[in-house]
């Protein structure tokens, strides 16, 4: 929102201090009127018919579920009567949950009443809602169902399929099959699937006996390597520790920050920078005359890679382990107690952001899965809201959405009944292994076999939505035609002329998609359409709810069957505004989340980054919420994927960097943020700077433990400036000081100067209303700006990275070499974007620290590497060429030289990857992927960069061609795909060159008077360490049956010959018979 905008009278006022002041109370603003919603009902084609609330009530559609109705019941201690405000709210909560919100930048914002959001209505099929009405689920038969003599419903087979006498009759007579799950009728208890429970229990492991177990491979059972090893089993430092458990203080760090475990040995990185410098300066005052060229190329290119390894190296001295005490988070914060009798949950809400952009390229099953291990997280339900930003407007994502909406009210229970883990479906039934181990209820085979039956049926209404939504706009659009068409004749109007009606994208329920259609059209285009807003999953009550046996196809009966809160949303956007990045979708995300639901802390995951493990929001509250963790901006948890091959060609883990230099850096100021799998404070994200409780409590001796007003926040701020920094949106201010408050650790002891008190996130949730809503939609802002971590860092914040026991996240990654090398230039291009944008470090406040500053420096200027790493793998071959070397002979000095440098860095090497826990393996496939990115990617994103900075010209490097794969069923078959690219040209052409450049010196030095072999040697020895970094691209141009693309061998043949023909006409081979090689003759 601009500061031009009119502004908007909140509802929404900052509720008292103490234990009700960190809940929001909506209530109308003195002297201002609520965000104006105007409720209508689309036509056919798409035209809004105002309606008002009374018309809405006598509608026919709604006066079943909104009819007044007055019984009279005696209170019991069960049934208390409830005042008419309550059952008020309820009902526009219902009308909230049952609307389309659309609007966007100065327009109106209306809510359309939705019948249906999907074809099945419900998302349950027919026979199964007949089923749940008593009746017979045979397709062709309307009979009534079984049931027992005290007249409750009877199943004959276990998956609960319901069937009248008569269909039960033949099905047993005939094939003697259930006609619902396909198996043969077996009634009573299935022993012989499931185990014997008579016991009660299943039989547990033995406990642990002594440390006999502790020694564990640096493999799993999967032969996939353990990350977390090397962390909680056999690393000996000491830890930093989370939440409520502390060490004794005498065992703490002199800074207070619980954070230990860094390396003895703080100076061994300054030990090489000895040998470093006097190999430098003795390169320096020992030119090579007869090739003064070749040894300054060389010279310059050395000088940058060691200035570049000592922006790698140096801020790895101080590398951290952390962990966290789960058991002491649960007791602080969500046990029964004299003052909370029901145990209700103390802990802070928690907003959750997914982002998707193309359903073509990111599958909706893959988000629908993410968001279902989302909504089964095992935190507390009141205080969590998932959000999904779709920024592409398709209906297809908004209907997959709706599904899993849908099938959630199945398998979120499920998986908290039954403890599973992982809580993505798809990743879980594809699990190996036995589903039944460590599952204590009896009845968990039967469970699962229904789920697993209900999520089959749930992936096939998912992948056929496209035909779906194809067909039903198909036929709305011919029904438009044949309006238009009778509209002319009855007119008498010209029928030669064509009729144009729009190929408009039609919804469930006979109305236009106010988003993208499939044929575009104005103000329904990818980059042109209203916003969207939709509240799938309305705010669940404070308390839990459980189910019922009959209600569902599973007994829930003893489980929690809330849902979190789901909203989808999808940005407004309009011709003439930059508006296609993620930064943007994030945005409009932390604006409409003020208003609904306001968590302090925001988590935001890929659409195909998922929940590995339940706890893992826990986890990271166990360091927001730690004594002094009030200056903690952001969380970053590794990132871990998961079909990967199983030699890592490509480097797609990155273990070097997320268990290497992210925990370096968490000794410092923090790790970086990574775009993915980062539990923000939202408070951190409004670019305010992190409190200061010594000047806040001088300024204000109650602030300890009540909320701030927006001055108090920031002494120095500008409150007139807060309209153009978030617009004037009264109740979007409002909610700034309160999600402050909220974030704060608990005040339950002396040391914490800056806290809340006990119980002040125990209040119940408002429910939503259409005002809100609206507000939410109206707030949402064009702009594409987000305050990023090195804004954070740089304003004194400091962030921590938490790697969990078991995987936080898990998401794909791609293996074909193609899409590596475009990811990795994605994000070479954003780092050279920040090098020449405000955000460098080389101008930093004198908040961020010296070392954080050299780790965000190496961030930005890494790419610039590529030209001197270009340079330098050409200069074997002109060594080779040339017959000259980078020094002037091989001496025994510059081997020493050599020889204690390549030691010293295999010795860093190596302690690298004993405290970071990677392989070695590992590490070496990460160097040789630095060499072919360096030669590619960052070489590419260098280029585009300075012609955007320069010129302002995008240039967008794509795919030309593709080669597909003739064996799908291999799991691994994409790794094998050679699809042609221009970022494959200089690597091709540097492994042809050198290979030439060998194979021309071998044949010369053989056929000279007088060979020099030494310099042979010399060129031919760097010419292998270039081949040897390359080898996994040869491969990868390979394929699995070696069929290259002929114009890789085309172009990088036509390149390799022009260079060195190139290089013979401009230095011609000497006559002379000196210089060795120089009399060479083809024999």
């Amino acid at each position: 929102m601009s500061s031009s905008d009119p502004p908007k009278k909140g509802i929404r006022t900052q509720g008292s201090s103490g234990s009700g002041g960190s809940q929001n109370t909506r209530t109308s603003s003195s002297g201002g009127n609520n965000q104006a919603v105007k409720f209508a009902r689309r036509t056919s084609s798409g035209r809004y018919v105002t309606m008002s609330r009374e018309d809405l009530d006598e509608s026919g559609d709604y006066s079943g579920d909104y009819m007044n109705y007055t019984v009279h019941i005696p209170p019991t201690p069960d049934n208390q009567p409830m005042d008419g405000s309550s059952v008020a709210a309820k009902a526009e909560e219902q009308y909230v949950s049952n609307s389309l919100f659309t609007g966007g930048f100065n327009s109106v914002t209306r809510a359309h009443l939705m019948d249906k959001v999907t074809d099945s209505e419900s998302s349950v099929p027919d026979h199964v809602a007949r089923g749940k009405a008593g009746y017979c689920q045979m397709p062709v038969c309307d009979g009534k169902a079984i049931k027992d003599e005290q007249g409750n419903p009877f199943y004959p087979c276990e998956c609960r399929f319901t069937i009248c006498n008569d269909c039960f009759m033949d099905a047993q007579k005939g094939s003697g099959v259930c006609p619902g799950c396909k198996e043969p009728y077996r009634l009573g208890d299935y022993d012989d699937e499931l185990p014997d429970f008579s016991s009660g229990a299943l039989p547990l492991p033995a406990p642990n006996k002594g440390n006999t177990d502790r020694r564990v491979t640096n493999r799993k059972k999967g032969g996939e390597f353990d990350h977390n090893k090397w962390l909680f089993n056999e690393t000996q430092g000491t830890y930093g520790h989370g939440t409520a458990y502390w060490p004794p203080e005498d065992a703490r760090d002199g800074d207070g920050d619980g954070i230990s475990g860094v390396l003895e040995d703080a100076d061994k990185p300054f030990k090489p920078l000895i040998f470093l410098g006097l190999f430098l300066a003795w390169r320096v005052r020992n030119p090579n005359e007869d090739a003064v060229w070749l040894w300054l190329m060389s010279i310059i290119c050395e000088i940058w890679f060691a200035f570049s390894w000592l922006l790698d190296i140096i801020p790895k001295i101080c590398p951290i382990n952390r962990s966290t005490d789960l058991v002491a988070l649960k007791e602080k914060f969500e046990l029964p107690s004299p003052s909370n009798p029901t145990g209700r949950s103390d802990l802070p809400g928690v907003d959750l952001f997914v982002s998707t952009a193309d359903p073509e390229k990111e599958p909706p099953l893959t988000t629908a899965n993410t968001i279902l291990s989302i909504l089964a997280v095992d935190y507390p339900v009141e205080k969590m809201a998932c959000y999904v930003s779709d920024d592409g407007g398709a209906l297809l994502t908004f209907e997959a959405m709706a599904e899993a909406a849908s099938f959630a009210e199945l398998w979120v229970p499920f998986c908290r009944k039954h403890d599973i883990e992982p809580r993505n479906p798809e990743t879980y039934f594809t699990l190996k292994g036995d589903p039944t181990k460590n599952k204590l209820q009896p009845d968990f085979v039967k469970d699962r076999r229904k789920i697993k039956r209900e999520y089959d049926e749930f992936k096939v209404r998912i992948n056929g939505l496209p035909d779906s939504i194809r067909r039903r706009s198909d036929a709305f659009n011919a029904r438009e035609e044949m309006k238009m068409m009778k509209q002319m004749r009855d007119s008498g109007a010209d029928r030669s002329e064509p009729i144009r009606a729009q190929k408009a994208t039609w919804m469930a329920d006979g109305t236009h998609w106010p988003g993208t259609w499939v044929a575009s059209a104005s103000e329904h285009a990818k980059g042109d359409h209203a916003g969207i807003l939709q509240v799938m999953l309305k705010p669940p009550p404070p308390d839990p709810v459980k189910g019922t046996p009959d209600d569902q196809l599973i007994d829930f009966s003893e489980t929690d069957i809330r849902l979190p809160m789901f909203v989808y949303v999808s940005r407004e956007k309009r011709p003439g505004y930059d508006h296609n990045k993620k930064a943007g979708a994030m945005n409009a995300l932390v604006r409409a989340s003020a208003i609904l639901s306001n968590g302090p802390f925001i988590l935001n995951l890929d659409c195909d980054h998922y929940f590995y493990n339940c706890k893992a929001i826990r986890e990271g509250m166990c360091f927001m919420l730690d004594r002094g963790g009030e200056d903690i901006c952001y969380i970053q948890f590794p990132q871990r994927f998961e079909g990967i091959d199983p030699s890592d060609r490509y480097a797609n883990r990155n273990n070097v960097f997320f268990d290497g230099n992210m925990r370096a850096l968490d000794g410092l100021q923090g790790p970086v943020y990574v775009g993915t799998g980062t539990m923000f404070r939202r408070f951190a994200l409004y670019g305010f700077d992190p409190p200061n409780p010594d000047k806040l409590l001088n300024n204000n001796k109650d602030s300890e433990t009540q909320a701030l007003n927006a001055s108090d926040l920031d002494p120095e701020l500008d409150v007139n400036l807060l309209p153009k920094s978030f617009g004037n949106s009264t109740m979007l201010s409002e909610t700034i000081p309160i999600a402050e408050y909220q974030g704060r650790p608990l005040a339950d002891h002396p040391a914490v100067k800056y806290g809340r008190p006990p119980g002040a996130l125990r209040v119940p949730r408002e429910p939503l209303d259409s005002s809100i809503v609206a507000e939410a939609v109206s707030v949402i802002s064009l702009t594409e700006d987000v305050v990023t971590g090195y804004r954070m860092h740089n304003r004194g914040w400091r962030s921590v990275y938490c790697i969990t026991k078991r995987d936080a996240f898990r998401g794909s990654a791609p293996i074909n070499l193609t899409d590596r090398l475009h990811q990795v230039l994605r994000w070479a291009t954003g780092s050279v974007e920040i090098f020449f944008s405000r955000n460098n470090a080389l101008i930093g406040t004198r908040r961020l620290k010296l070392l954080q500053r050299m780790a965000y420096i190496n961030v930005g200027i890494y790419p610039f590497t590529s030209i001197f790493l270009i340079l330098y793998c050409f200069l074997p071959a002109l060594s080779l060429f040339s017959g000259q070397f980078i020094v002037q002979t091989l001496s025994i000095t510059f081997l020493i030289y050599l020889l204690i440098m390549t030691v010293c860095l295999i010795c860093l090497a190596i302690l690298e990857v004993k405290w970071s826990g990677i392989e070695l393996e590992e590490w070496w496939r990460n160097e040789q992927f630095w060499l072919i990115s360096g030669t590619s990617s960052h070489l590419a994103a260098v280029v585009q960069g300075l012609l955007k900075v320069i010129a302002g010209i995008e240039i967008s490097f794509t795919l030309t061609s593709k080669s597909a794969s003739e064996e799908d069923d291999d799991a691994f078959a994409e790794l094998y795909l050679v699809k042609w690219s221009s970022l494959m040209l200089p690597p091709i052409v540097i492994a042809m060159v050198n290979i030439i450049a060998v194979c021309y010196a071998f044949a010369r030095t053989i056929y000279s008077s007088t060979p020099s072999w030494s310099k042979f040697l010399g060129g031919a020895f760097f010419a292998f360490w270039v081949l040897a970094h390359l080898y996994p691209f040869a491969k990868g141009l390979m394929g699995r049956r070696r069929k290259t693309p002929t114009i890789v061998f085309v172009w990088s043949g036509l390149i390799a010959i022009t260079i060195s023909l190139l290089y013979i006409a401009i230095n011609p081979p000497s006559s002379t018979g000196s210089g060795g090689g120089s009399a060479f003759t083809f024999p």
